[in-house]
């Protein structure tokens, strides 16, 4: 039998952890094949130095049972880049899951995959998804359809889980949460917003500014450019 085939896509800029967790639990299913995709097979810098070396290109990538999209800021770019919109298009025709981790769900969407779909992201940029038609969760993880999506970074382990589940049951997904001891304890109460405060909660929001002006008209451009396809 063929090993069900997973493909993550790099571009750079990427938040490594949107990756590398839910990487780490979904490579420790069985009888899989995990691949890291780009447009050449050259090393894709991630937004804090990080490289992370491709195993196939865009071109030459086997027939997915799943891809993921990672959000970080490179995903400003992503949101105009017709070869990786073109990809995920081409792709989501025959695989069996369409996902993605934090802000990587906006480059669904751009690639017009989330029209009436329910849908997680970072919370800082949950709500430019109803520029592509779609309906933004605060959720961990929403699963609509096959159409899996996580929230910000960290939340790309627990997806990952949700993945596996609904690929090999509970019991996998348990026993790989086992191997990897994942048992989050976090030393403060501040991991959303809706528990961090409204003092920090702001001066996060007044520290991304710039990077939200720049993704606001990137999402304004992908969502006229979905239209004009649909026209």
């Amino acid at each position: 039998m063929a090993p069900f085939r997973i493909g993550f896509v790099l571009f750079p800029r990427l938040t490594q952890l949107d990756l590398t967790g839910p990487y780490e639990i979904l490579s420790r299913m069985r009888d899989t094949e995990t691949l890291l995709l780009a447009k050449t097979l050259d090393p894709v810098p991630a937004e804090r130095g990080l490289s992370i070396v491709p195993t196939a290109t865009f071109a030459d990538c086997p027939p997915l049972d799943l891809v993921c999209v990672p959000g970080g800021l490179g995903v400003n770019a992503v949101l105009g880049d017709a070869e990786i919109l073109g990809f995920l298009r081409k792709t989501a025709e025959h695989a069996r899951y369409v996902t993605a981790v934090c802000t990587g769900s906006l480059a669904l969407g751009a690639a017009g995959l989330l029209r009436g779909r329910r849908a997680a992201c970072h919370w800082l940029s949950r709500e430019a998804l109803r520029k592509f038609g779609a309906e933004p969760t605060g959720e961990r993880v929403t699963i609509d359809g096959n159409i899996i999506t996580g929230g910000g970074v960290t939340a790309g382990i627990d997806f990952a889980l949700r993945v596996v589940e609904q690929l090999r049951g509970k019991a996998a997904a348990e026993a790989i949460q086992l191997m990897v001891e994942y048992d989050p304890h976090p030393p403060f109460d501040a991991g959303s917003p809706e528990r961090a405060g409204p003092e920090l909660v702001e001066r996060i929001r007044r520290a991304a500014e710039p990077m939200l002006r720049e993704r606001d008209a990137a999402v304004a451009r992908a969502a006229k450019a979905l239209e004009e396809i649909k026209s």
